[in-house]
């Protein structure tokens, strides 16, 4: 008889926690695991402590650590193709950075990714290097009440450099959106500290992927040059478009890197369990299917 679904979801917990090596617990990471327990009530202190959390190179507007993770792969196996010397072929394993709590208010974007980092360490995520920044405006997060904006008041989805910046950016936040103050893209591409983070990651990753989490639409959007996802769980593929700033932009149409943006259905409530694995598991089925590992020279 099969267990029941919590049953194997807490075995599935065990062996992750087996597969992955002990981390060693930055000293800041402690109070940021503290002050984001506080906040999400879907992220335990501790449990966050113990996931190799590091602060990055830079801060916040208000001067807060921006965390990430970074997870090598398992070590590949010589592939079997032969070069024309017949020496087999060396592939380096995929690249995925995953980027969560873009918009301050979508607090789902980040308690998904704490979920899904418990679940690095089985078999099929091991083929990939994983880049994780679970939280990318603190700022937003924790303010009362959260906002979608940054420190600064800026949209960071729209301060990315993309060529269409200058001439696009700012007519279309003042004649789309009204000057909506929640999608203000800034006074130029990477005004903003977490923004260029982020830019600094990418750069330095190179992944082959990239996927941004977002709420409440319920849908995929995709940017980039692979075969798009039809449909992670329950979200279908619904593109929403391009916009001056955006990451889906910079990334996908300005880099050529696949972006796919995951809109969670509640920026609030998470899904339920069963659906939050069978995002995960889709995700990897693509990522399997569609994303070809790099060839060393």
């Amino acid at each position: 008889m099969s267990c029941r679904l919590p049953e194997r979801i807490a075995a599935t917990f065990l062996l992750a926690s087996l597969a992955l090596p002990a981390l060693a617990q930055h000293p800041e990471t402690l109070s940021w695991c503290d002050t984001l327990a506080q906040r999400l009530r879907s992220v335990e202190a501790e449990s966050c402590r113990k996931l190799g959390l590091e602060p990055g190179n830079m801060r916040s507007v208000q001067g807060r650590p921006l965390m990430i993770r970074d997870v090598p792969a398992a070590p590949l196996k010589l592939s079997a193709l032969k070069t024309n010397t017949g020496k087999p072929v060396q592939q380096r394993p995929a690249r995925i950075f995953v980027i969560g709590g873009i918009h301050g208010d979508e607090l789902t974007s980040v308690s998904i990714v704490f979920r899904w980092m418990d679940w690095l360490g089985e078999a099929e995520a091991r083929q990939y290097h994983w880049r994780i920044a679970p939280l990318s405006n603190p700022d937003g997060l924790l303010a009362r009440p959260s906002r979608r904006t940054n420190g600064n008041g800026v949209d960071l989805n729209r301060n990315f450099p993309t060529p269409d910046w200058f001439a696009d950016a700012l007519p279309y936040w003042k004649q789309r959106t009204k000057e909506d103050p929640r999608r203000f893209p800034g006074t130029k591409p990477m005004s903003e500290p977490e923004t260029r983070w982020l830019h600094q990651e990418i750069e330095r990753f190179k992944p082959d992927v990239i996927v941004s989490i977002h709420a409440p639409y319920g849908i995929l959007d995709y940017d980039g040059p692979a075969q798009e996802p039809r449909r992670f769980g329950r979200l279908n593929l619904n593109r929403l478009g391009v916009y001056p700033g955006s990451l889906g932009n910079f990334g996908g149409v300005h880099k050529n890197i696949p972006v796919i943006t995951i809109e969670l259905p509640n920026a609030t409530a998470m899904p339920a369990p069963k659906e939050q694995r069978q995002i995960w598991d889709d995700m990897l089925a693509w990522i399997k299917k569609h994303i070809v590992p790099q060839t060393l020279s």
